[in-house]
């Protein structure tokens, strides 16, 4: 039902439409890849908006989404695991299929099928970008127990200890934000976890951002993990806000 409200809403606001299904692949335009983009946070429809605003198109998309769009069209995902189809003989859609590179920012949680779908999505040459904040810093002017609210502590799904990776957080450390060096650039961390990595991961990757991030060969495809979502949680593109986005998704796709 989520999924097929997500998509009369892209339709009405004149979203972009997603790339064929198939095997991972660079689908759409050449000049902007496609990237699934599944998260709690308010990134691609304003925090609080009301459905009626959404399909009128009358409300302002957030700077992130911009900054997310800069080089990519974005293919919002309610699930990772292929969907029974509707109609008697139908086949099943993959939501998948299609697509070579993956954003997951802060999710609700991964079903156990997601995980399965996650590993050998990214086994067969997938690059992923999985972001996952122990503890959000963000402000999110919603009431408790709002649905729209991002998940503050980020649920660590077991395909993480499945690439050999393990993610700590120490809650007695500095709460001040710091930039910190990632790929070309800078990102923003606040309240970050780190990251620690198998024996027999290690040769096959390495710890970036003072250890709040890795970048580890999967198979045939690749995984970024960062565990800190400040990047995306400025309250506007001031200073080093969009950039540090572009550095991000440099450092995991290109």
């Amino acid at each position: 039902m989520r999924a097929a409200l997500l998509a009369l809403l892209l339709t009405a606001c004149g979203a972009d439409e997603a790339p064929s299904r198939e095997a991972p692949a660079e689908a759409t335009a050449p000049d902007r890849p496609a990237l699934g983009l599944m998260t709690s946070l308010p990134l691609y429809w304003p925090l609080g908006a009301e459905l009626a605003d959404l399909a009128g198109g009358t409300v302002a998309p957030p700077w992130q989404r911009a900054a997310l769009e800069q080089d990519h069209q974005l293919v919002l995902l309610d699930t990772l695991s292929p969907i029974p189809a509707l109609t008697a003989g139908g086949e099943e859609t993959d939501p998948l299929s299609g697509l070579a590179r993956l954003a997951i920012i802060q999710p609700r949680g991964l079903a156990p099928a997601d995980n399965v779908a996650l590993d050998a999505w990214v086994q067969a040459g997938g690059h992923l970008l999985l972001v996952l904040d122990p503890l959000l810093t963000g402000d999110y002017d919603l009431p408790l127990g709002d649905a729209r609210l991002p998940s503050d502590v980020a649920l660590i799904p077991p395909v993480v200890a499945r690439w050999g990776l393990a993610i700590t957080f120490d809650d007695t450390q500095d709460p001040t934000p710091r930039m910190v060096p990632l790929g070309e650039g800078l990102i923003p961390l606040a309240l970050a976890g780190d990251i620690a990595l198998d024996p027999a991961t290690a040769r096959r990757c390495r710890r970036v951002a003072e250890g709040a991030a890795a970048r580890c060969d999967v198979g045939k495809g690749r995984v970024t993990v960062l565990a800190d979502a400040a990047v995306f949680e400025q309250a506007a593109p001031e200073g080093t806000a969009s950039s540090g986005i572009a550095a991000l998704l440099a450092f995991a796709f290109d």
